[in-house]
């Protein structure tokens, strides 16, 4: 299949040529590469940094060869193409990256380049700095290398403009009979050299370098979260199970230590009256205790729930209450008895002692100090059986109250214990299954960015393929441009 681009080809590459150089040069480059989209005009571009005189450049170009059109080059359309550039840099400092960026920009598709270095008049070692200039340029590009340098100095502080030199350098570059083929060839050039680019960010657009790191940085933090939550999660359902059990122990023991104390208390005050009534203020206080460990343990085991996200299960039992039996009130046989004769020793040693006392000092009322003697022992007598048995009953008692206290201590750790084992058990099931779908759902999202990195190899590989069969083309005519501006 011919290409339409032939005869256009065969114009542009081997116009005012003769024999095999035209002829090699057609058949080396493709048919199908499209010539450079530029419109070339007979005009002289001048063109340079800021502050460089570009401006003084021009005045005095267009005075000098009115004959020719010398414009700035914002003046020059886009996709116009000027016939020669001169490139004014000032003698002030050597030239910076920007100031070669706009060297490439503004010679791209011309061949002939004259570089100036301006204001001459001021600077005394403006030398050094074209020297310095032109091994900048031929260090950056090797087009760079024929490139004419020239002094001037267009507007002066005294005297008139040193612009000769580049006028007749300017002058001999424009009559130069190869000049238009050397402008076209570095139009093909810089038309290949493009094209071999836009390959390679062809490549690089279909591979998405930014979305495949993108995409392997996502693939990256998905697989790190989920190796550090999981052992995180862990961490902290054993860390708040272990601070709920000592938490809920510490408040069961300080729960059963504060009704000890409090009946203690009560029985150590007791009357005889309300020595009847202890058993059921026993009763009253064990339900008590239980009924509050039992809302605490439910209420704190919501809460490590809550902030685990993780549901725990009701409970299965209330917390236990401890039996409470009668109160040991009664004494023991032996220890009335014995409580009893202290007593009567007791009440008739008063007796005596008061009998005797008024024989002595009334003897008149002997018979009555007797009878009141004997009257006021037997008070005393049984005042000390009375007391004795009410200090013996308290004392049962607060054994009795110690035991009951300690049993139900006992009973309610061990409630709590369990109660905790449980929820950590059922907050286990649950972050197994947590995980369980947190770990399917990273398996997913995995599959899915892995099934995107695929998809943009396989756009990658293609696109490569397209571009190494089209640089193939690029490359020989590349060579067979170079070569012909070379010669």
């Amino acid at each position: 299949m011919r290409c339409r681009y032939r005869p256009r080809l065969a114009a542009v590459m081997g116009a005012g040529r003769r024999g095999r150089g035209a002829t090699g040069m057609t058949e080396t480059i493709d048919a199908c590469l499209a010539p450079p989209s530029i419109i070339r005009r007979d005009v002289v571009v001048v063109a340079g940094p800021w502050l460089a005189g570009t401006s003084s450049v021009v005045a005095a170009l267009r005075h000098r060869l009115p004959g020719r059109s010398v414009l700035e080059a914002d003046e020059l359309a886009a996709g116009e193409a000027p016939a020669a550039v001169v490139f004014v840099v000032s003698a002030t400092a050597p030239l910076a990256e920007s100031d070669c960026a706009l060297l490439d920009v503004v010679a791209a598709d011309t061949d002939a380049v004259i570089g100036v270095v301006s204001k001459i008049d001021v600077h005394r070692t403006w030398r050094d700095v074209l020297d310095a200039d032109r091994a900048l340029l031929i260090e950056r590009a090797a087009r760079y290398g024929d490139m004419v340098w020239v002094g001037a100095a267009a507007a002066p502080d005294l005297g008139p403009p040193v612009v000769d030199e580049l006028v007749a350098a300017l002058t001999a570059t424009l009559a130069d009979d190869t000049l238009d083929r050397r402008n076209r060839l570095r139009a093909w050039e810089t038309r290949l050299i493009s094209g071999y680019r836009r390959l390679d960010g062809d490549v690089e657009d279909a591979g998405g370098e930014a979305r495949l790191a993108a995409l392997r940085e996502q693939r990256a933090a998905q697989l790190r979260r989920f190796r550090l939550d999981r052992p995180e999660r862990t961490i902290a359902v054993r860390s708040q199970i272990q601070q709920a059990r000592v938490q809920l122990s510490y408040f069961a023991r300080a729960r059963c230590a504060t009704a000890r104390t409090a009946l203690q208390e009560d029985v150590a005050t007791m009357t005889r009256r309300r020595l009847g009534g202890v058993t059921d203020e026993m009763r009253r206080r064990a339900v008590e205790v239980s009924s509050d460990v039992q809302q605490e343990t439910v209420r704190q085991l919501a809460d490590v729930g809550e902030q685990l996200g993780l549901a725990v299960e009701p409970a299965l039992a209330s917390c236990p209450v401890v039996e409470v039996g009668v109160a040991p009130l009664r004494s023991r046989g032996v220890e009335t008895r014995l409580t009893m004769l202290l007593g009567a020793g007791f009440g008739l040693g008063i007796a005596l002692t008061l009998s005797r006392l008024l024989a002595d000092l009334a003897p008149q009322w002997a018979i009555g100090g007797a009878i009141g003697g004997a009257v006021v022992g037997l008070a005393a007598a049984l005042w000390v059986v009375g007391v004795r048995g009410l200090l013996h009953d308290r004392a049962l008692l607060d054994r009795w109250v110690t035991e009951i206290t300690t049993a139900l201590r006992t009973a309610t750790e061990e409630w709590v214990a369990t109660r905790v084992l449980a929820a950590e058990a059922a907050w286990g099931r649950a972050a197994a299954e947590r995980d369980a779908l947190e770990g399917a759902d990273m398996e997913a999202a995995i599959a899915r960015i892995d099934r995107e990195i695929r998809e943009y190899g396989v756009l990658r590989a293609r696109a490569a393929a397209i571009r190494d069969r089209r640089a193939a083309a690029i490359e020989r005519a590349l060579m067979a441009v170079r070569a012909e501006l070379n010669r």
